[in-house]
């Protein structure tokens, strides 16, 4: 961007309008100016080498009030974030079950749960008693906390 960086410009977009939901399209993928953008109010962050389909699925979950992370940088970047490497596996003692898994590495990847229901052939309603059993047996109360469980367990690393 020729006249200002595109955290000015989300900045000086979510004080003007904070209703406007701001995607970042980058080829920056270092962990501090994704830092700075998400702290200067944008809702997503992608990088520009991202296929077509996943820009249009980062535009609609940031539409519908989500927050999307590039998934090529949501684990190197959140698990330093968070400061705990990735890990492999679910650790001892959540005991999910496979369809609780299943479920909650789709919301992970920003998936609705109209669209998990679509793809597993399965309600709504059953997508819904998945992730609320998993959520408690995993301590966690939001998408995000799924996320950074996830992350945690290495589910978003290598695609």
């Amino acid at each position: 961007m020729p006249r200002m960086s595109g955290t000015s410009a989300t900045e000086l977009l979510k004080r003007e309008r904070p209703e406007v939901k701001v995607l970042a399209l980058t080829v920056h993928e270092d962990r501090g100016y994704l830092q700075q953008l998400l702290q200067a109010g944008a809702s997503g962050y992608l990088l520009k080498r991202a296929a077509a389909d996943d820009l249009i699925h980062a535009i609609r979950v940031v539409a519908r009030g989500g927050t999307y992370l590039d998934p090529g940088l949501a684990g190197k970047v959140l698990g330093g974030l968070m400061g705990r490497p990735p890990r492999q596996g679910t650790p001892p003692g959540d005991s999910l079950s496979d369809r609780e898994e299943e479920v909650l590495r789709l919301i992970a990847r920003g998936y609705t749960n109209r669209e998990i229901a679509t793809q597993l052939d399965v309600s709504i309603k059953t997508v819904e008693t998945h992730k609320a059993r998993a959520m408690e047996k995993l301590g966690v109360d939001s998408r995000a906390g799924i996320v950074a469980h996830a992350i945690r367990v290495g589910w978003l690393s290598g695609g």
